[in-house]
């Protein structure tokens, strides 16, 4: 990659800073046992405890006032970070239902990488017998990349499989 886009500085190729995972419990919100029940699937897939997330502002037309319990998400840096992308890179979208590869317009503008995952099952930790509620997520890879370019060949050079 110092190669292909002329960095002279080993410190300016782009890396990846964090992967954050958020889960919205909105359509749960009355059943606690469901929520509890996402909140350690989350832990488990995550390999952290997941923080709840607050709602900013009251919307009468989703239910939804100041301060209730919207939603779930993690952060992860470090070790935990590569552990999860190995994960999530050699088992779990493999798994997933009809997977053909990545798509290149999940990449934004800033080199940031943004999937949706519909069924939380695809990851190995989670045993099919033990869920109750199936629950979808989102996972953002943020990277300090310049452009969609530089992200997308350093997605491809992380082996995320990427479509042409």
């Amino acid at each position: 990659m110092k190669e292909k886009f002329g960095y002279r500085n080993d410190l300016a190729v782009p890396k990846i800073v964090k992967v954050v995972i958020n889960v919205g419990t909105g359509k749960f919100r009355d059943n606690e046992k469901a929520i509890e029940d996402i909140r350690k699937s989350l832990a488990s897939v995550a390999g952290q405890q997941p923080v709840f997330t607050l709602a900013k502002q009251s919307i009468a037309n989703f239910k939804t006032r100041k301060g209730m319990k919207v939603g779930m998400k993690v952060t992860l840096r470090g070790k935990r970070m590569y552990d999860f992308l190995g994960r999530l890179i050699d088992f779990a979208l493999p798994r997933s239902r009809d997977f053909r590869g990545l798509d290149e317009k999940i990449i934004d503008q800033s080199g940031n990488l943004a999937i949706g995952i519909k069924e939380h099952i695809i990851f190995p930790e989670i045993s099919h017998e033990e869920v109750k509620t199936i629950f979808g997520f989102e996972v953002c890879v943020a990277t300090n990349a310049k452009n969609r370019g530089e992200g997308t060949e350093l997605f491809r050079l992380m082996g995320f499989p990427i479509k042409k």
